[in-house]
């Protein structure tokens, strides 16, 4: 498929030929979703942590004999049925994340590419390049090429200028193309493409 390059001047910079094998793809959701839980899984952190009976502070004595009191038979106080007491069967820390065939990885990558192609909504820049690390200056760009909440992916080697500018602007996210993946591609409004990026992540993916 063949797309029109632009430039940040949105003036028409001829054309890129882009492989249908990596843009030209039918999405399919449930390849999406697998791709997004296994990215969404391995940022979790989980630090989270509660103390069990064994590891709350108090006495391990018995609060009171077994019979002949007329209440109900207790243990110590760490027991998780009182207020002080530890947690049964609470949440310790772990790994949340889970194996994913490469494949299917870069499946996923080529169909949220193909999705953006495919709704109109993915532009390709000649450069994505600036003469100074001015945020006025990009944000001016960005409304000549009509662009919102939008991920530039660029090169591997980013411009310092473009990334100093972008990085103060909540709407514009910046990666280079190693780090292009599925969950920043589909919770953009639009994707802009370095024309180096283009040709990057076809050769990786094709």
């Amino acid at each position: 498929m063949q797309i029109v390059v632009k430039t940040l001047e949105a003036e028409d910079a001829g054309t890129i030929e882009l492989a249908d094998a990596v843009f030209g793809l039918e999405p399919r959701a449930d390849i999406l979703q697998r791709v997004v839980l296994w990215q969404l899984a391995k940022r979790r952190a989980g630090t989270h942590k509660v103390k069990s009976r064994g590891e709350v502070r108090g006495s391990t004595a018995k609060i009171y004999k077994q019979k002949g009191t007329g209440r109900a038979r207790h243990g110590n106080k760490r027991a998780p049925i009182f207020r002080t007491g530890g947690r049964a069967h609470g949440p310790t820390p772990r790994d949340h994340g889970f194996d994913l065939p490469k494949k299917v990885r870069a499946l996923g990558l080529r169909m949220a590419l193909s999705d953006k192609a495919k709704s109109g909504k993915l532009i390709v820049i000649d450069k994505l390049e600036l003469d100074q690390p001015r945020t006025k200056e990009l944000v001016a760009r960005l409304g000549k090429l009509g662009l919102d909440k939008v991920l530039f992916v660029g090169p591997a080697e980013l411009q310092v200028n473009f990334a100093l500018a972008s990085r103060n602007l909540t709407q514009v996210d910046v990666l280079p193309s190693v780090g292009a993946n599925v969950y920043d591609i589909l919770r953009s409004d639009q994707l802009v493409l370095s024309k180096d990026a283009a040709q990057e992540l076809q050769e990786r993916l094709a």
